[in-house]
């Protein structure tokens, strides 16, 4: 292979790195203006912006939906919208690392439910006790806010039903479903965040704070993703984006100083482990 060709193949692996540190790096920074407008005003703004910018980037009402394929759009945007206020909330809550691991958990077990094979489900055994590790069983120092807990888990469900509704979407309303959904989530998540945060979120900082974590975490990651999908097998897409908690984790240190405990470190690597093997038999099946 000549050095241009390696240099070719490469490109869709950096992408995806780049989409991840990108993604983590926006929630990381976002979680700096919880304190300002609360995570309903930080998920409104990013949400609110994002639908502004791939509605600019994308055009998609140059291909108009069908009136029949509507609700289809409106159900993804519903758990894009629930997805993100969901995982901010948590991320309030509990260490980033922690809350993308419990949130991957919702793809996971989609692919799961759908499988008869039994070291899939010796998977799902390694990513439980992972969880199990992440997630202390008891009161004291080290215990995690158990509703940040559960609004990751809520995030995890509807990552789940964003994948569902999402694939129903995208035969709508092809490459303009991102656009239309994103859309979609904006049309009940930013009065959400309004409400909670009021005239608050028209301060220019807090504007141009938003506009980066949209940026960050929406229009630049799904840029790189959309990229990269169309070079990569979905296995190997797959196998890349199970990293996602370390790359989490990561952010929250940087970032934030969110320090994880070596027991806690492993249920990470036992969370990606279990997530990596799944996505790789999956399209071997």
């Amino acid at each position: 292979m000549t050095a241009p060709a390696k240099e070719n193949a490469a490109l869709p692996l950096l992408a995806i790195g780049a989409a991840m540190v990108s993604t983590y790096a926006g929630a990381a920074f976002a979680k700096h203006l919880f304190a300002l407008v609360g995570a309903e005003g930080v998920v409104g703004l990013r949400v609110g912006l994002s639908a502004i910018l791939l509605a600019a980037f994308t055009r998609p009402w140059r291909a108009l939906p069908a009136r029949a394929d509507i609700p289809s759009l409106l159900l993804y945007g519903l758990a894009l919208g629930c997805m993100n206020l969901l995982i901010y909330q948590a991320f309030a809550r509990i260490p980033i690392g922690i809350a993308v691991s419990i949130e991957v958990m919702g793809p996971l077990a989609l692919v799961l439910l759908s499988s008869r094979r039994l070291r899939d489900f010796v998977w799902v055994a390694c990513a439980a006790f992972g969880l199990w590790l992440l997630l202390p069983l008891k009161d004291g120092t080290g215990a995690l806010d158990p509703v940040g807990v559960a609004c990751a888990a809520g995030a995890a469900v509807c990552w789940a039903l964003y994948i569902v509704f999402g694939k129903r979407a995208s035969q709508a309303a092809g490459n303009g479903t991102v656009a239309w959904g994103m859309l979609a989530a904006s049309l009940f998540i930013v009065p959400v965040g309004a409400a909670h945060a009021g005239s608050a979120l028209l301060s220019p900082v807090v504007l141009a704070a938003g506009l980066a974590v949209a940026v960050l975490s929406s229009a630049a990651p799904y840029t790189l993703e959309m990229a990269a999908l169309r070079r990569l097998p979905r296995r190997v897409f797959g196998i890349l984006v199970s990293a996602s908690p370390a790359v989490a984790a990561l952010a929250g240190f940087v970032v934030l100083g969110e320090r994880l405990s070596g027991v806690q470190w492993l249920g990470i690597a036992l969370v990606i482990l279990a997530c990596g093997a799944t996505a790789a038999g999956a399209d071997r099946s």
